[in-house]
């Protein structure tokens, strides 16, 4: 057990850093850059039941410090994702990869979690309950600790390996949610998922992407996941995974003291491919600065 080494539900990973869902494609894309085997894990594209073309585009718009996306979970469906992507991911990747699943129906997400769930490569399972970017699935079972807690139900009753239920920051009322899915037999949560924004084009007089609005994400929405991952740590007793606009070893540390247990790094990875890598080799300099024995049990009160 090395001193950045972590727990999430049970499984040790060598570190926190996690690539987020749909950052960070199956993996292998990656590879080609660096030994991703030094990640913590990561977790792959969202995957739905059937293949996804995803939205009209443009699907991308800048803002300060961050972006929109709408890419609408474009992915080739979970038959191919077991039968090419992780044959290929094998290939580069030694380790237990987090499952992303979508879906547009709690049948399409049990489908989905159980193909996936006897999968060797797969160690656990982040069901996806909060994407904005979709019309009738995703978000609309995250709004309601009663659609979260349904999902979560119906997940668990055919799965074996932790499940963990991403949120949606864009509710009133992220604790009730979490703890509902902590009821209703999650294993972890992980969070936050993309705010919901806007850019208009003042030159063309419309929406800079053609679904209008989409998942705002980077830098700039870091104080609201941090707030967000310290009121939901302190609510469950089931392990938090923490992300949004984490950009730093600093930053992974904060979202440690807020109480997670790991890091995804979502837009970054969309910056500067090498994001995680280096902020995997920064993480012994900034706990040596700020005399950090280890990573686990920083959680703050």
């Amino acid at each position: 057990m090395g001193k950045l080494s972590v727990d999430l539900c049970g499984l040790e990973l060598d570190n926190p850093v996690i690539p987020a869902s749909g950052t960070f494609g199956f993996g292998y894309e990656f590879a080609e850059l660096y030994d991703i085997n030094m990640l913590g894990t990561f977790s792959f594209k969202g995957t739905t039941k059937e293949a996804r073309f995803g939205n009209p585009t443009p699907r991308i718009a800048e803002t300060p410090n961050g972006m929109i996306n709408a890419v609408g979970l474009q992915n080739p469906g979970v038959e191919r994702v077991i039968s090419e992507e992780l044959p290929k991911l094998a290939k580069c990747f030694d380790k237990k990869v987090m499952a992303n699943v979508s879906g547009f129906s709690v049948e399409e997400y049990v489908y989905t979690c159980e193909k996936l769930d006897k999968c060797q490569q797969v160690g656990w399972i982040e069901v996806n309950i909060s994407c904005p970017n979709v019309h009738g699935g995703g978000m609309a079972f995250g709004t309601t600790p009663e659609g979260a807690a349904e999902v979560t139900r119906a997940v668990k009753a055919v799965t074996t390996k932790p499940i963990i239920i991403k949120l949606s920051p864009n509710v009133t009322d992220i604790v009730a949610i979490a703890k509902a899915c902590e009821a209703a037999g999650a294993d972890g949560i992980s969070l936050i998922n993309t705010l919901l924004g806007m850019r208009i084009d003042i030159r063309t007089r419309k929406p800079v992407i053609a679904n209008k609005m989409g998942g705002f994400s980077g830098s700039a929405i870091f104080p609201v996941a941090v707030r967000m991952v310290y009121q939901v740590s302190h609510a469950v007793s089931i392990p938090v995974v923490g992300m949004g606009g984490v950009s730093s070893a600093e930053d992974v540390i904060e979202m440690l003291m807020a109480g997670a247990v790991a890091v995804e790094v979502g837009a970054a990875n969309l910056v500067d491919p090498y994001a995680c890598k280096n902020i995997i080799e920064d993480l012994p300099r900034v706990m040596e600065k700020y005399r950090i024995e280890s990573l686990r049990d920083l959680k703050i009160q």
